[in-house]
């Protein structure tokens, strides 16, 4: 197929590079050439707009930060949207609000363009080994023509309603794993509160019913103090800040969400943010005497 690719960082340069090994005909677009150079040197085509991408594919992928640079990566001017072509397909794979993911859908439905909101779980690992979980909402005809660009990027994917439905599916899976995550933190710190070692209390509690990835690779690295960014904790955040909204807005309580949410906005105002979520640790710990 002729596949488009925008957003070539940790995640997406190894998912683009997949594409490519796969035999599809890839074009690129990214705000900073330089980032797309390892492609171009692969074999594929850099474009000067996203318009051009547009133009010259059947299908777009794209996994950006946020709502706003996914609608102005949409909308913007010489956006995608000035350059598809009726039956043409934008599937977008960032962690945005399913407002934003509707209002796109809608958007493109008026042009005759399709649209899949199809966030994914399984981090830079996940990306490079191709093993990411997929979540996707939009229509299951589109679904099925980009299906075997999908399996070039996931072990699994999931059609999991009309559009916007991935990106739910995407902020409970956000919700769950950080709450986790936060979990880990807490117990960590009651362990070190009592001067017993974090690395035994982990191997012991992965051999009970505690046990779970987050806290075998979270609890790893409070255990090791190794806070070096596997994902950065800001992007946790700004995935906490639209599912409590969306919260806010159905009027749906999610008690432990909000308390984690408390400590994502302590790592963030300590300059926590880009560091592994894992330094949540950091925030329960009292702070260091003065030398």
């Amino acid at each position: 197929m002729k596949v488009g690719f925008v957003g070539l960082g940790v995640m997406g340069l190894p998912m683009a590079g997949h594409l490519l090994a796969a035999g599809h005909e890839l074009a690129v677009w990214a705000r900073r050439p330089e980032s797309a150079a390892p492609l171009v040197a692969a074999g594929a085509r850099l474009c000067a707009t996203p318009a051009q991408l547009a133009a010259e594919c059947e299908v777009v992928i794209s996994i950006i930060t946020a709502s706003a640079d996914v609608e102005a990566l949409a909308l913007g001017p010489e956006g995608l949207a000035q350059g598809f072509a009726p039956g043409s397909i934008h599937v977008d794979m960032s962690t945005i609000a399913p407002g934003s993911a509707r209002r796109l859908a809608a958007h493109y439905q008026r042009l005759g363009v399709g649209w899949l909101d199809a966030p994914v779980s399984g981090g830079e690992v996940g990306a490079r080994e191709a093993t990411l979980a997929i979540m996707a909402g939009g229509e299951a005809a589109d679904l099925a023509r980009v299906r075997p660009l999908l399996d070039c990027l996931g072990r699994t994917v999931v059609h999991v309603g009309p559009a916007g439905a991935g990106q739910v599916a995407k902020a409970c899976n956000q919700m769950i794993m950080v709450n986790a995550i936060q979990a880990c933190a807490e117990a960590m710190r009651l362990a070190g509160a009592h001067g017993v070692d974090l690395a035994r209390v982990r191997e012991a509690l992965m051999g009970g019913s505690a046990a779970s990835r987050v806290l075998d690779v979270m609890g790893g690295r409070m255990a090791r103090r190794d806070f070096a960014a596997g994902i950065q904790s800001r992007l946790h955040h700004k995935d906490f800040a639209i599912l409590l909204e969306e919260a806010r807005q159905l009027g749906a309580p999610l008690p432990v969400a909000a308390q984690t949410w408390q400590q994502l906005n302590a790592l963030m105002a300590v300059g926590g943010g880009f560091d592994d979520t894992a330094s949540l640790l950091k925030v329960l710990e009292p702070p260091c005497p003065a030398v």
